[in-house]
């Protein structure tokens, strides 16, 4: 059973909430976050990207510069404190469809035992970031991004708990996306959310696993140093954004790869050929219509990549972003881990197939797959058999927004 918390949120005093918030931490390029805090000095990416402020001065700590803004904003006023324990029902609004969750807290016993699965590795150094950057603000800055199995009882639930009812926030970020937050703080609306939470069996991480694992890392450090510690310390827990998997939308992750490792192209589609039939993409800018359908982008000309070879009982094997690296990426382009090989890159469903062609036409790239976005109930396939999905698989649309909510953890 998954327990979820209410919590006393830390968030930006109302009226400044469209320029204090910010796009997470891990999706932007150092440029644009610069761009961004020169354009808007009050914008919480200065707490959640300290370290482009230090960049030139490597004498300065950016966790402690984190830290630093983060009390200028306290100080000012500009981050309030809520003084009663509530939910947050967040509604995100992209391109006329919604998506509608929750905020709470979650247990870091529950992530150690297995009720919050994941699905993807960890890096050390990623991990270390985060948990630095929590143990200095002694405070937890962005959500964990979390899914369950929907039940309509609940999307019922969460839907009447908003109805004719004043949003705390509402406002369009820079993307267009509209941003809606409601308070439920009425104890008997606190019982009613964590009694229909009873019957779930598990959540999934959907985004957000170096937070989670940064999370489990803060709470044996700081058990550590209390060891007359309390389970119900702040620390145990860890602020999530929850949301029913059928209100959720994947976008595909293309790949681009640099050269054809010393093949000329006739001799690399050939070599396609033992497991894809090879056709002439049927439209421009092609975008694969089904499972284990691939676009590829060579020589300025698209082709439609269909997997015929045999598929699988396991479903990682299945996986159309695993097809593609067994199969082509690492025997016919030598890329063996996409993780660190400089030859591939990733780029995210939102900006368009126009992005894999300007790679391949304009910056000299070889050649660019397209792929049919992973699905959610595959996701759960691989969580629920405790394995682990190949990187890049997933690009979840629209991003959670930071410094809507703060989790205090001592």
């Amino acid at each position: 059973m998954a327990i979820i918390r209410p919590f006393k949120a830390l968030r930006p005093f109302k009226g400044i909430e469209q320029c204090f918030s910010c796009p997470p931490y891990d999706v932007l390029e150092e440029d644009e976050v610069k761009e961004i805090i020169k354009r808007n000095p009050n914008s919480f990416l200065k707490v959640t990207r300290a370290e482009v402020e230090v960049k030139d001065n490597p004498k300065e700590d950016p966790y402690e510069k984190a830290k630093e803004n983060f009390q200028s904003f306290l100080e000012r006023g500009s981050i309030v404190q809520d003084d009663e324990e509530a939910f947050y029902i967040y509604q995100e609004i992209w391109q006329g469809i919604s998506q509608t969750g929750f905020f709470a807290t979650v247990s870091v016993e529950e992530y150690k035992k297995g009720i919050i699965k994941k699905h993807e590795l960890t890096r050390k150094d990623k991990e270390d970031d985060r948990t630095n950057h929590i143990l200095n603000l002694k405070a937890q800055t962005g959500p964990v991004f979390l899914s369950f199995k929907s039940k309509i009882e609940i999307k019922n639930l969460i839907n009447s708990l908003i109805q004719n009812k004043q949003p705390l926030y509402n406002f369009c970020d820079e993307n267009n996306i509209n941003h809606k937050l409601w308070k439920i703080s009425e104890k008997e609306n606190i019982e009613k959310l964590k009694k229909s939470f009873e019957e779930i069996d598990y959540l999934y991480i959907v985004d957000g696993h170096h937070r989670a694992a940064a999370a489990s890392r803060v709470q044996e450090i700081m058990r550590e140093k209390d060891p007359s510690y309390d389970e119900n310390e702040p620390y145990n827990f860890f602020m999530a954004a929850i949301f029913p998997h059928d209100e959720l939308r994947i976008l595909p992750y293309h790949r681009i790869v640099k050269d054809l490792n010393g093949l000329k192209e006739e001799e690399f589609l050939k070599k396609l050929e033992t497991y894809f039939k090879i056709e002439k993409a049927p439209h421009p800018h092609y975008s694969p219509e089904e499972m284990h359908t691939f676009g590829m982008y060579l020589r300025k000309e698209w082709y439609k990549l269909t997997f015929k070879g045999q598929l699988s009982n396991d479903p990682v094997e299945n996986l159309d972003v695993q097809i593609l690296q067994k199969y082509i990426l690492e025997p016919v382009l030598s890329i063996e881990d996409p993780r660190s090989d400089p030859k591939i890159y990733f780029i995210g469903g939102i900006k368009g197939i126009g992005e894999l062609e300007k790679w391949v036409d304009e910056k000299g790239w070889k050649v660019a797959f397209s792929m049919y976005p992973t699905q959610m109930n595959q996701l759960f396939e691989v969580a629920d058999s405790n394995k682990i999905m190949p990187p890049k698989s997933t690009w979840f649309e629209p991003k959670l927004r930071s410094g809507l909510l703060i989790h205090k953890i001592s």
